[in-house]
Order: structure tokens, then C-alpha cells, then sequence
């Protein structure tokens, strides 16, 4: 098996809904904190030591919380990003209402997923820019080989919060944006994304609006160019139908407080109530440390209208569920002592490389157990 980066684990649902993507074309973002963004203009291959030293020479500033009136438009902001993943994926609402209904309002969410394509201003950094202008700081870059993917982790800045927290207006989640490998795509397909991106004018500059929105930057695609994509990467035609729009939300399982913060018992929980669970490695994804334990539903799917009149079911987005563990050096803490500084931080690749699989027609297709 080939080797992977330190990643995160994802989770997916399956059900089925009809959305039409609008496109977006010219819209105009601020830039703030320039010292990290002038480094983060570059590609991110070229640019992950500065970015990482440029966030370290700012730590004390990026630890500072934003402006009142900035967390809140920051606030607004994701929670109309939800909002569009919300309506568009029923399971994971309805697995958000079945937790509230036996956990009530402790639902906390550990990090916000993107998927890219690594291209023309079109990857990471698209995405990255925004949660950075808002005081987020670059940790960790991961690699999937096998996959031709990259993936970069940002840490939320400090902002004061009971702990537990409510959805978006809890714990600001970490955001974890990944971007295919363009470059090592068939000329075939490379050419598919290349002429989508041409047809975005500046999109990749209005990301996080294009995701607020639901909307794609780019023109809608054709079927034999999503076949084309499909074919050689399902994460290639997953972007190219669904863009910047959120392709997960997490759940904190050790932030509730029923049984199910556990996360074995929240899989049971889930399961015994009709839902289906990303099979891939195992419906558990545990880390070699033991300390970070993920799950995934599978992704539902969504009744997409392309653009030469043919109508296809594609996959759209799905839940994850983490269980973050003590550190060793914690271990002695009583419970209500213990933050979330005193559990396992960052990424997992072996288990998000299997979380990855929960848009994959592979699990889409599987029967539940």
C-alpha cells in the first residue's frame, strides 16, 4: 500500500435530493493580515515552510480573536456555507436532529472540509485565504499519493467560548482544505478542468462566497466531461459538480454529553436508526496512536441537470464523526478539568485517506449492513 501524509477522517450519508448549481462569476473579497497572505499567494507547493514560519512570526496576532464585528460577519458567513450543505444533504440534517434529540444543544464541531483543484490559483490557497484573513494559522500538509491529493490543516484562532458549544455559533472547527494534484492527471483530464477554470474569470478569488452561495464559478459541466473525470478520480468529478461547497461538517462526539460522546456508541446509534456508515478499512478509523477515532456516513447523492440536458444522480456531501483522546501526559486530569488543548490535535492521513472513500461509488452502491 502506498504511503499517505497525516490526515483527517470523514463521514458520509446516502439519500437523495435535486439542486441546481447557479454560477458565479465576479465578486471581490478584502484582504487583511498581508504578511501571511502575501506567502499564501504563492502556490502551495512552493510556499509551506514560509507559510508555516510567516504563521509562526504571527502567532501572536493570529491568536488575538477578530474584531466583534468581524467574528460575527465570520459567523454569518460559515453558517450560510452550512446552511447550503444543510439543504442539500437530508441525512446529515437529519443526523444532526436525531444527536440534538438525544444529546440536546452540545453539538460541537470539530473541523469544516473543502475540496480544490490544484491549478491556476484554484487550490488550497482559494479556499485557505479567507479563514486566514479571520485569524486561522496553517499547521499541518498532508499527502495522499495514491489518490494525487494534497491537503492542508488550519487551526481557529483563540476566541472566548463555553466549552461544548452549540453547531456554528460553539468552538470555531478547524478547517481542512485539500486540492487534487492537477498536474498529474491524464492530459485528458487535465484539459477537462483547465477549460472550466478559463470559463471562472477570477472565481478563484470569491471561494468562500461561491460556497456561502452554493453557487459554482465555473460554467455548469457537461456530462462526457464529468465521465471523463469520473473515471480517473472521483474527487476530480465531485469538485467539478459541486465546487467550493462544503463536502463535510464533523461532529465532536467528545463534546456531547450522553452516552454517545463515545464514539463506538455513536456509531451504533446512528446505524440502529437506518443510517449507512463509510465501510472503507473498517467503519471505525483509528489513528496508530490510538488517541483519534473517526467515522463517516456515506455521501448522499443530489439529481444534477448538466448542461448537454442529461440529469444524473452525483454525489454530494456527508457527516463525520470524530473522538479526539487525552494526551498520555493528561491522562491524570479529572473530567472536568480536561480542554480540548489536553486531547489529540491535527490529522490522521491512513484514516482520512478512508474518509475520502465516502463519496466514492463504491459505498454509494453498497447495501447497509
Amino acid at each position: 500500500m502506498e504511503a499517505v501524509a497525516r490526515v483527517p477522517i470523514f463521514f458520509s450519508a446516502s439519500k437523495s435530493s435535486t439542486v441546481s448549481l447557479p454560477s458565479l462569476s465576479s465578486l471581490s473579497l478584502s484582504r487583511s493580515r498581508r504578511s501571511l497572505l502575501s506567502v499564501a499567494a504563492r502556490p502551495i507547493s512552493d510556499r509551506r515552510r514560509n507559510l508555516c514560519m510567516a504563521a509562526q512570526s504571527e502567532a501572536t496576532a493570529l491568536a488575538d480573536p477578530p474584531p466583534k464585528g468581524a467574528e460575527s460577519f465570520f459567523r454569518t458567513t460559515i453558517s450560510s456555507m452550512e446552511r447550503v450543505y444543510l439543504t442539500r444533504n437530508p441525512t446529515a440534517k437529519a443526523i444532526l436532529d436525531l444527536v440534538r434529540s438525544c444529546d440536546g444543544d452540545h453539538i460541537c464541531y470539530d473541523h469544516f472540509a473543502f475540496r480544490t483543484f490544484g491549478v491556476e490559483g484554484y487550490g488550497i490557497d482559494s479556499m485557505a485565504n479567507f479563514f486566514m484573513d479571520f485569524g486561522y494559522m496553517p499547521r499541518e500538509e498532508l499527502r495522499f499519493p495514491a489518490k494525487k491529493l494534497k491537503a492542508l490543516w488550519f487551526a481557529p484562532p483563540k476566541i472566548d467560548c463555553i466549552d461544548g458549544g452549540n453547531g456554528i455559533d460553539g468552538p470555531l472547527p478547524r478547517i481542512f482544505i485539500s486540492e487534487l494534484l492537477v498536474d498529474q492527471m491524464s492530459s485528458q483530464s487535465q484539459e477537462v478542468i483547465r477549460q472550466y477554470i478559463k470559463t471562472s474569470g477570477n472565481g478563484n478569488k470569491h471561494a468562500s462566497i461561491a460556497s456561502a452561495l452554493g453557487c459554482l464559478t465555473w460554467e455548469k459541466p457537461l456530462y462526457s466531461d464529468y465521465q471523463q473525470l469520473a473515471r480517473e478520480s472521483e474527487y476530480a468529478a465531485w469538485t467539478l459538480v459541486n465546487g467550493y461547497a462544503l463536502n463535510h461538517v464533523t461532529i465532536s462526539t467528545h463534546q456531547l454529553k450522553s452516552h454517545i460522546r463515545n464514539i463506538k456508541s455513536l456509531n451504533e446509534f446512528i446505524e440502529d436508526h437506518g443510517f449507512k456508515l463509510n465501510s472503507e478499512g473498517g467503519t471505525l478509523k483509528v489513528s496508530p496512536d490510538g488517541l483519534l477515532l473517526q467515522s463517516s456516513t456515506v455521501a448522499d447523492s443530489t439529481s444534477f441537470n448538466f448542461a448537454d440536458g442529461v440529469t444524473e444522480l452525483v454525489p454530494c456531501s456527508y457527516i463525520e464523526f470524530a473522538e479526539r483522546l487525552v494526551l498520555p501526559q493528561y491522562k491524570n486530569l479529572a473530567n472536568d478539568e480536561i480542554k480540548e488543548f489536553h486531547r489529540r490535535d491535527g490529522f490522521e492521513v491512513g484514516n482520512a485517506d478512508k474518509i475520502f472513500e465516502s463519496t466514492s461509488k463504491d459505498q454509494l452502491t453498497r447495501k447497509a449492513a
